[in-house]
């Protein structure tokens, strides 16, 4: 495998975590004028690509529904927790 293929499948792999983490950074930011977008979208991907790395050790093979499904829950929840302090 190529550096430029392993970048590739590294990149698909953590999108999910990103673009979620993305798009959520985003709500939290539309009430809110803070500064702070950077360390809450660095917890928001590192949650994220966590809970990927669990899933793929846990079933063997990424792009599973139910792996999908923790990463929208935990996000979510670290987004909401976020939002209060």
């Amino acid at each position: 495998m190529t550096f430029t293929t392993f970048l590739a499948h590294l990149l698909g792999f953590v999108a999910p975590a990103i673009g979620l983490a993305v798009l959520l950074t985003l709500a939290l930011r539309w009430g809110r004028g803070q500064a702070s977008w950077r360390r809450e979208l660095g917890w928001l991907v590192g949650a994220g690509v966590l809970v990927l790395l669990v899933g793929l050790g846990v079933f063997g093979r990424d792009g599973k529904m139910l792996t999908y499904a923790a990463l929208v829950l935990v996000q979510g929840t670290l987004a909401a927790t976020l939002q209060r302090r």
